[in-house]
This record gives C-alpha cells, sequence and structure tokens, in this order.
C-alpha cells in the first residue's frame, strides 16, 4: 500500500521485494535562521487512509489534536503510473486541492522538476516554498510530537504528557531497538511476502516475520509491558506497530499469505493489545482515534490492487476483476467483559475541563472509598462543585467489585445501567455508571453486532463459562 509504481517494486533478479529509502529528509525547527519553521496552517499532510505508513502520520496528527494547524489531503488507494490519484473516491478529493493535481507525480515534480523515483505518501508539504520538507513516515511523525506545541493547549504539549510523551528520553533506546527488528521483519516484512516473486523469497521472509510476532507476544506477556509495549502510556512503538497489526488478518493474512498463524487465534496478548488501542475511545487515545482511522474494506480491496500491480502491472490489474475476502467476521474482535472492565478500570476522561482518572491508584491517591465524584476534601467532582454529600458508593448502586479491581454493575443494577444510551456514563439521575463508557465499543458495524450477540445467545445456551467466542 505504501508504492507507488509497480515497475519499482521488485528492482533485483532474486524476486525479492527491496524498498528504496526516501528522497526528502528535512525537518521543522523553531530554531533561529530554520528553513523550515512552525507555523499554524503553512504545512499540509499527503496521505491515503490505506497506506499504513501514512497510517502513522495519521495517528499522530489526531492523536496530537493537529487538525486546526496541519492540513491533511488525502489521496484515492488507487494509483496509476504516475503515483496515487486524487479521485473524489475512498476519502480523497477530485483534485489536490492545493495546487488542482490530479496525481502524486504531479506534486513531486512541482517540488522538484528533476525528480527521479517513487511518489509516495505521507508527504509532508509547505504551502509557502511549495516544496516537501519530508517523505520519510518515521521522521514525519517525529516532527509532529512537538514541532507545533506552541499552538497546542498545555496538556497537549509533549513536555506536560504523563511519562515523557510518545518518545520518552527514559525509553528512547529501548523504542529505537524495538523499530529496528519490527520495521524490517514486520512492518516491512509482510511486504516482502506479499511482493515476492519467488517461492524462496516468500520463505525467506514468512518465517522471519512469524518468530517477531512470537516475540512481540512474549514481550506483552510481562506485565511490565502492558497494556502498551513499554508499560501504561502509548508510545511511537505502538503507533509504529498498530498500523501493521489491524491490517494483519483482514489483509495480509489471506491476501499476502501470512498465513502462517492469525492475530485474533494465535496470539492472545497481541489480541488483547489491539483490541484496547482500537476500542478505547478515552482521553488516552483522544476519543478513539485509532478505530476512527481504521478502514478495513480500503485495506482488503487496496491490497488486492497492490498486489495485482506488482505481478501484472498497471494496465492489467486496472481490468482484472476483483473478489474481495468477507472476512475474517468480525473485522476486528470485541473485548471480552473482563477486558472491558480492565480497560475501564484504566480510563482517564475530561469533563467540563475537569480530568477524572478511574483508575485504582488514582482513586486512592484521592479518596478513601475510590469514588472520582467524592465530595471529600481532595476529592473529585464533588467536591469541586461544592457537594455537601458524596454521589452514591458502589454498594448505593448496586455495582460490585471484580477480582481485577474493577467496578461493574451487578445483576441487580444491570437493567438500569443498560437504559442508558451508552455515550455519557451518566444516567437520567446525574449518577455515573463506569460500564457505560464502553457500551458502544464491543462492535465494528451493525453486521457484526448481530454476531456478536447470537454468539453470546449460543455461548449461554451452551452452559460455556462468560468468554467471547472467536468464530
Amino acid at each position: 500500500m505504501g508504492e507507488s509504481q509497480a515497475q519499482d517494486l521488485n528492482g533485483v533478479s532474486d524476486g525479492s521485494f527491496r524498498r528504496p529509502e526516501s528522497a526528502f529528509r528535512n525537518t521543522i525547527s523553531s530554531e533561529a535562521g530554520a528553513q523550515y519553521p512552525p507555523e499554524k496552517d503553512r504545512y499540509a499532510l499527503y496521505v491515503n487512509y490505506g497506506c499504513p505508513w501514512a497510517h502513522r502520520t495519521i495517528l499522530v496528527r489526531a492523536l496530537k489534536s493537529l487538525e486546526p494547524v496541519v492540513e491533511l489531503i488525502c489521496t484515492d488507494i488507487d494509483m496509476g503510473d504516475n503515483g496515487w490519484l486524487f479521485t473524489g473516491r475512498n476519502g480523497s478529493s477530485r483534485a489536490d486541492p492545493l495546487y488542482g493535481f490530479t496525481n502524486m507525480q504531479q506534486l513531486y515534480l512541482k517540488a522538484d522538476p528533476n525528480f527521479v523515483g517513487r511518489y509516495t505518501v505521507p508527504v509532508l508539504w509547505d504551502k509557502k516554498t511549495h516544496t516537501i520538507v519530508n517523505n520519510e513516515s518515521s521522521e514525519i511523525i517525529r516532527i509532529l510530537y512537538s514541532a507545533f506545541d506552541d499552538f497546542l493547549e498545555p496538556d497537549q504539549r509533549e513536555i506536560n504528557k504523563p511519562g515523557g510523551g510518545f518518545y520518552p528520553p527514559h525509553l528512547r533506546t529501548q523504542i529505537d531497538a524495538m523499530n529496528t527488528w519490527v520495521y524490517d521483519t514486520i512492518n516491512n516484512g509482510v511486504y516482502k511476502c506479499g511482493f515476492a516473486k519467488t517461492q524462496e523469497a516468500y520463505e525467506e521472509n514468512l518465517y522471519p516475520l512469524f518468530k517477531s510476532l512470537d516475540r512481540i507476544e512474549s514481550h506483552l506477556s510481562n506485565p511490565a509491558h502492558q497494556p502498551y509495549l513499554f508499560g501504561g502510556q502509548i508510545t511511537e512503538a505502538d503507533i509504529r506497530l498498530y498500523t501493521t497489526i489491524a491490517r494483519f488478518d483482514v489483509a495480509y493474512h489471506n491476501i499476502f499469505n501470512c498465513n502462517l498463524k492469525t492475530i485474533r487465534h494465535d496470539y492472545p496478548h497481541i489480541s488483547k493489545w489491539l483490541r484496547n488501542l482500537y476500542w478505547d475511545d478515552s482521553d488516552r487515545t483522544n476519543q478513539g482515534v485509532f478505530k476512527k482511522t481504521t478502514f478495513f474494506e480500503l485495506y482488503k480491496w487496496g491490497y488486492l490492487k497492490a498486489r495485482l500491480r506488482a505481478l501484472i502491472g498497471n494496465t492489467a490489474a486496472a481490468s482484472f476483476p476483483l473478489i474481495i475476502p468477507r472476512g475474517p467476521q468480525p473485522d476486528m474482535l470485541p473485548l471480552t467483559d473482563e477486558e472491558e472492565a480492565e480497560l475501564i478500570q484504566s480510563t482517564t476522561r475530561k469533563l467540563n475541563g475537569l480530568t477524572l482518572d478511574s483508575s485504582a491508584a488514582a482513586a486512592t491517591a484521592t479518596s478513601p472509598h475510590a469514588n472520582p465524584f467524592s465530595a471529600a476534601p481532595g476529592g473529585g467532582m464533588g467536591a469541586l462543585f461544592g457537594a455537601d454529600i458524596d454521589s452514591p458508593t458502589a454498594e448505593e448502586t448496586g455495582s460490585v467489585t471484580t477480582g481485577i479491581g474493577s467496578t461493574v454493575a451487578s445483576p441487580s443494577a444491570k437493567s438500569k445501567v443498560d437504559d442508558d444510551d451508552g455515550e455519557t456514563g451518566f444516567d437520567d439521575n446525574g449518577e455515573f455508571h463506569p460500564r457505560r463508557l464502553i457500551k458502544r465499543r464491543t462492535t465494528y458495524n451493525e453486521e457484526n453486532a448481530k454476531w456478536y450477540k447470537a454468539a453470546k445467545r449460543a455461548e449461554k445456551k451452551s452452559g460455556a463459562p462468560n468468554i467471547h467466542l472467536a468464530l
């Protein structure tokens, strides 16, 4: 999906896939005399929604709330001999909104009339000098971490992020080390399998891919590496891995022949890590940007086209009939009840500017009864607004504490909880029910919702324990 010209995909005699280096490698800096200083609405990010390399930059832009600062310009996920196209489909405009271009080759040639190479996304573009600042995704995301922080609210700036932000100094050595082998064997490894033109080249990369997935699974089995790759905060390592793993079962497994195992059935720790990122719509993910920027149907169609272009060329691929795989079903597995409870327990949310952390540690630090709405001194919402008494305790509302320390509704309170609209977590009386915060997360679409409910009914009827059925 990150490739732009079919003739460049396999330029070596042994049938192996080689990815050329990116050509534009400048940065944005606030230092005096910098060629590209940070300015609001000066820069644009060219992407498409199918490309995992572009997806990295889309995620960071959204996680950082940079929408008012850096313009996003999308191409189609289809391409021709002149690179990615503007067609009006799949999130793209009918023409480039800045110059009226119809393909990415025109943009590259505007930046450098003598440019020879691939017309890839992402591209970080300078509207003032009309050129490409950078087209290497790993460098663009690091630019976005902090280059525009002066235009953001204090809590969005890297210097104020808990744990040091997406690329914290104390974890940089570990993140860099992981990035190296994850990129070679997983991020790029799936392409080396999918675009291989010989059996030998395919198998040479298939087994290292799954060896590295095994390594990630083992890494995540360590409690110190949960719920994210380096503990309690999302880092660059999570962002870079997510865009590949989100596409794995729906596209790489069947279309790129990466089919020794699936994430959902064979890697429980990776699966849980993936689903935690996807279904979480708290402040931790800036209200769910992982889910909002993930498009499974586009991946299936796009990777089929990409593989055809690599095997038979652009012209033949343009008219070749595509049979889109319907599976797997659902595209993204829901969280189990237990996993939902864990996610709720660690959720941080904002209400009218007040940050509310529902984790047990945070609650204990401020209130002996772990009530985020306590009226006690140093407590939560009640104290802030001068309430005389606390909101109801767990016993009063009929909720119970699970074995993992999460508060969920007891059976007697469940009907009252489920009457809520699932949006805010509050009922008509203003009472807060943590379970409601992620009621909506357990389905990707209406069809999958029906599937999930049917599976749960069959599970209950059979007398099986209350766990998710991976059908």
